[in-house]
């Protein structure tokens, strides 16, 4: 991206670089007047069912967040209203990284999918479209112990340790979605696409903190309910943006539990209804669980148990010590002794090191690009105080005096030996002790540094407090993070699609600025000469004349041929007969500006 809009809006302003990098430019210009149709369509829909199962006044949520029924919501409006409540929302290409997206999460921006479902997934998409981010997530953020839970669930997702199956899944999840939008897919790439996701799900493994966190974001943020077991609302925005599985959900069969941890066990599949829904009391129990969760997790657990997950994630990780420096690169290593705590941790390849998740000056991964190794615990005769917490009186004792020869005898038996060429002190902390010409061996001598690997960089600390996924100093860190190599296809429109839209063009001018009725006529004629697949168009034209109540034999022809498609084609039944439910029951105007 070349230049890059925040909106006006501070918390887009406030993106770090490696998440301004997955967002892509609207290009309202690009939404087509039958996008359009299919937006309003759904809306309708939306408001009609929703007023009465949302938890949330559904219009006042609509304009707090910037959208209208009647147009595809534009970012700069979305942005506007979403300030004032301390959001702000961008544009992306489809499903990006789960880290990313729920970092986007802790800096409070809405991620929405630029793309809008095609008019024959109008019910239901697998991907992530504008109608899903917007008019499912965007009316619920005015809501403040809503949004509280949803910043506050990025940031702790930005931290959980994820693995190389998770990736696997979120990379044939992408490529299924993408697919599946595709006007011309072949069917048989799709059933492939389908097992992919199928055998990832199926073999994931012990399941990831990120693969468990996604479970509870699923159960809750996608398809959570509220209330009672009895008469639940819906708050989850895929249930919101699901004009089939909005009513079906309410029914017997799908089976209302409380949310409670235990959610965490329930596996999910995006590409079927849920046969059980979660439904919690009221939105501070989200917190209360996701807390309840968090202390299970790595970043706060720290030691042997953060240690060991942070290896077999084989990602980039961070360890901190408890004298707060920050050790990040991909955790190969450590020993821990009788009690299981550790006494010593190693990095393969390049490590940085960090404070207050600031990159040290002169410790990033170029400098430390083979690797990190160092001691944690106490200094043999020194129980009742760790190194970190030394004065300078008690290192001139201890003889850790700069430019002299000292000798270091940890508890765990590990032995520095060597000069002392800098001590970083900041904070009444020791962080960290540089040595040159230095030798250091564990109990059983066995070398774990060699004077001829040159300057040793000594981490200082009694322990490990925290392990998290990534890197402590993301932008200095990852110039650049892990971008998806597939892309969303846009295929481009022909001559016979063109025509359709200018069709839909008209009507859409027509109702706007109640002009020359007589004119639908024709646009139904061309519909019937051409495009006789379209089913949404003359829905539209029909709304028009039976609102002026003009035209009644026009009118009844169109009648009749919708309900004929309905019949004849039981895809579009219930989309048919919602419409003219829809034409009965309009949504009040006043709602629609």
């Amino acid at each position: 991206m070349s230049h890059f809009n925040d909106f006006n809006n501070p918390q887009v302003a406030a993106l770090p670089g490696h998440l301004k990098q997955f967002i892509v430019d609207q290009h309202y210009e690009h939404y087509t007047p039958i996008d359009h149709a299919v937006w309003r369509y759904v809306m309708r829909q939306n408001y009609s069912y929703l007023k009465d199962v949302a938890y949330y006044p559904y219009i006042p949520g609509l304009q707090k967040a910037g959208l209208t029924i009647e147009h595809i919501p534009n970012l700069q409006e979305m942005n506007d209203a979403l300030g004032k409540i301390g959001w702000g929302a961008v544009t992306v290409d489809g499903f990006i990284p789960p880290a990313a997206f729920m970092e986007y999460q802790a800096y409070r921006v809405l991620v929405i999918a630029a793309d809008i479902r095609q008019l024959k997934h109008i019910e239901y998409t697998p991907a992530p479209d504008i109608i899903h981010e917007s008019a499912g997530h965007a009316p619920i953020i005015a809501d403040k112990d809503y949004h509280e839970y949803l910043s506050y669930f990025g940031s702790i997702g930005a931290k959980a340790m994820f693995s190389a199956q998770d990736f696997e899944l979120y990379e044939a999840i992408r490529a299924l979605s993408i697919l599946k939008e595709m006007p011309d897919a072949d069917e048989q790439e799709i059933i492939k696409a389908e097992e992919l996701v199928s055998y990832c799900q199926k073999n994931m493994g012990e399941p990831s903190e990120m693969a468990l966190l996604s479970r509870l974001h699923w159960w809750t943020v996608e398809y959570g309910l509220i209330g009672t077991l009895e008469q639940p609302k819906i708050y989850g925005a895929g249930l919101l943006s699901s004009i089939g599985e909005s009513s079906t959900c309410m029914k017997k069969d799908v089976a209302k539990l409380w949310y409670t941890i235990d959610a965490v066990k329930y596996s999910y599949d995006i590409t079927k209804p849920q046969p059980q829904l979660f439904v919690t009391p009221d939105f501070q129990n989200l917190i209360n669980v996701l807390e309840e969760f968090a202390d299970t997790m790595a970043f706060r657990k720290g030691g042997a148990y953060g240690l060991k997950k942070a290896i077999e994630s084989k990602n980039t990780c961070t360890a901190v010590y408890s004298s707060g420096l920050q050790v990040s690169g991909t955790i190969t290593d450590f020993k821990a002794d009788a009690g299981g705590k550790p006494y010593f941790i190693k990095t393969t390849g390049p490590t940085a090191l960090a404070l207050n998740n600031k990159q040290l000056k002169g410790h990033g991964k170029d400098y430390h690009k083979d690797g990190f190794s160092s001691p944690v615990g106490k200094l043999k005769g020194y129980h009742d105080i760790a190194l970190e917490d030394f004065s300078e009186d008690d290192l001139a004792a201890a003889g850790i005096v700069k430019q002299q020869e000292t000798e270091l005898h940890f508890e765990s038996g590990i032995r520095v030996k060597g000069r002392v060429r800098d001590i970083l002190f900041s904070d009444g902390k020791i962080r960290l002790i540089t040595f040159e010409e230095v030798t250091v061996t564990d109990k059983k001598g066995t070398v774990l540094f060699d004077p001829a690997w040159g300057v040793y960089d000594m981490a200082v600390g009694e322990e490990i407090i925290s392990v998290f996924c990534g890197a402590a100093d993301r932008e200095a860190y990852e110039t650049i993070v892990y971008k998806s190599k597939t892309e969303t296809h846009h295929a481009p429109h022909d001559h016979k699609s063109k025509e359709l839209q200018k069709l839909y063009r008209q009507v859409r001018n027509c109702r706007v600025n109640q002009g020359d009725y007589g004119f639908l006529g024709n646009v139904w004629q061309q519909l019937q000469k051409d495009h006789h697949d379209d089913w949404l168009c003359a829905l539209e034209i029909l709304e028009m004349l039976d609102h002026e109540g003009i035209e009644p034999v026009l009118a009844n022809e169109i009648k009749h041929f919708l309900e004929q498609k309905g019949r004849n084609e039981p895809e579009y039944g219930k989309l048919i007969s919602d419409g003219f439910y829809l034409i009965k029951h309009p949504v009040e105007q006043k709602l629609v500006v």
